[in-house]
C-alpha cells in the first residue's frame, strides 16, 4: 500500500481480491485497518475521509457481487456529520452493506483520539448463516467489548488492524485470549509495511477457540 494514495490502494486491493478469489475457493475476504490511506494521515485528515463511505460502498458492493464473496473491508477514514471516524464496512455475497462499525477504542499513544471521533456501539451481522462481529485493532485489548459480542451470540470475530511489528506478540496473545475466554473463532487481518518510523507486523491469523492458525483464507461451513 502507498501512504495517502487512495486511488492506487483501491486499485491494488481490487487486483489482489480478484486474483485471490479466482485461485482459491474463498468465502470471506478480510482487509486491514485504514488500508486505503495507511495509518494514518494526520495532516488534513478530513481531506482523505470518504463521505459516509461513498467510495468503499460503491467499490466493494460491486466486487462482492461480481465474485459472490463476503468482504470484511478493513476500515477507512470516514466523514459523517462533519466528524472523522475510523469505520469498518462489511459486504455480503450480494454486495449489500450489512454492517458499519466505528472504532470505539482509539489508540491514544499515537494520538488517534485527537483526529478521530470515538464510536459508541458494537455491531453484529450474519455471513452464510454464522453470526459475526468486527472490531478494529486497539479494541482487542478491551475484553469487555468482545464479551458483549460473545454474549450476543457471535461465533466468529474479525479483527482488522494496523499492529506494529515490535508488539506483534501481544496481538497473538490477545487474539488467543479473546478466543479462549469466549469460546469463539477469531480471524485477524493485520497490515504490514512501514509508515514513518513504524513497521507494521503482518502475521494475519485465525484462532480456532484459542489455537492459532496462520492462514490467509477463510472458509465458512454450516
Amino acid at each position: 500500500m502507498k501512504f495517502c494514495d487512495v486511488q492506487a490502494n483501491y486499485a491494488r486491493v481490487q487486483e489482489l481480491i480478484y486474483n485471490t478469489v479466482k485461485k482459491e475457493n474463498t468465502d470471506v475476504v478480510v482487509l486491514p485497518e485504514t488500508w486505503s490511506t495507511g495509518y494514518y494521515p494526520k495532516d488534513d485528515l478530513m481531506s482523505f475521509c470518504e463521505a459516509d463511505g461513498a467510495l468503499i460502498k460503491k467499490t466493494f458492493s460491486l466486487v462482492a457481487r461480481n465474485l459472490g464473496v463476503n468482504i470484511v473491508a478493513g476500515s477507512i477514514a470516514n466523514e459523517r456529520n462533519g466528524k472523522a471516524y475510523n469505520t469498518s464496512y462489511v459486504f455480503n455475497r450480494n454486495g449489500d452493506v450489512i454492517a458499519e462499525y466505528d472504532k470505539t477504542h482509539l489508540f491514544t499513544p499515537m494520538n488517534e483520539h485527537k483526529y478521530f471521533e470515538y464510536g459508541d456501539k458494537y455491531v453484529t451481522f450474519s455471513l452464510d448463516g454464522h453470526k459475526c462481529g468486527v472490531i478494529i485493532c486497539y479494541d482487542i485489548r478491551f475484553p469487555e467489548l468482545v464479551r458483549k459480542l460473545a454474549l450476543d451470540g457471535v461465533e466468529l470475530l474479525f479483527v482488522v488492524s494496523q499492529w506494529p511489528d515490535k508488539r506483534i506478540g501481544h496481538l497473538e496473545i490477545l487474539s488467543r485470549a479473546r478466543a479462549v475466554e469466549n469460546q469463539l473463532f477469531v480471524a485477524v487481518c493485520n497490515s504490514c509495511g512501514v509508515t514513518d518510523d513504524v513497521t507494521f507486523g503482518g502475521n494475519s491469523m485465525k484462532s480456532i477457540r484459542g489455537v492459532i492458525c496462520f492462514h490467509p483464507h477463510m472458509k465458512l461451513k454450516k
